[in-house]
């Protein structure tokens, strides 16, 4: 298999994904990113792939204005994931944390007061979809770092970075 075929593997996966019912923040994204960080050298496509994906199903479902949090935390998990070099567990529970601090900073700056007990009401509010977030982080990444690196082993994938 190419890298592309990789590359568009990796988005149809996480548009799927978003279509199957699960559990709300039960998603790849970020399996995505982290892996999109890791395995590529081209710093576009770093970002690109995580993105492409979560635009391409919002401009299924619509936008609104937590996009722009949601989309500025996969950039900095992108980030986590050049700095880690690797997908382990330090740097999938600081990705979900990334993700549940920006994400929900921004359904405060939309949704609730903006007072010290709206930022604490937003973010106790956050606290079940936080424990989902880190379940499918877990979940996805591993899941991606271990079928990726059976496929290597089986010669399935050849990458050139």
């Amino acid at each position: 298999m190419k890298k592309n075929h990789l590359i568009i593997g990796l988005i149809v996966f996480a548009i799927l994904t978003r279509l199957i019912p699960h559990p709300p923040n039960f998603a790849p994204v970020t399996a995505i990113a982290l892996f999109s960080a890791i395995n590529f050298n081209n710093n576009l496509l770093k970002f690109f792939i995580p993105l492409i994906s979560l635009i391409i199903f919002d401009l299924m479902i619509g936008f609104s204005l937590i996009n722009i949090f949601v989309y500025l935390s996969f950039i900095v998990i992108v980030l986590v994931g050049n700095h880690f070099k690797k997908i382990k567990l330090k740097s999938i529970l600081i990705s979900s944390v990334v993700f549940f601090i920006i994400s929900n900073f921004g359904v405060w700056i939309i949704g609730y007061p903006k007072t010290v007990n709206g930022i604490i009401m937003c973010y106790t509010a956050a606290i079940p979809f936080f424990i989902n977030t880190i379940l499918g982080d877990l979940f996805y990444s591993f899941l991606l770092k271990y079928t990726f690196n059976i496929s290597l082993k089986l010669n399935i994938i050849k990458t050139n970075h």
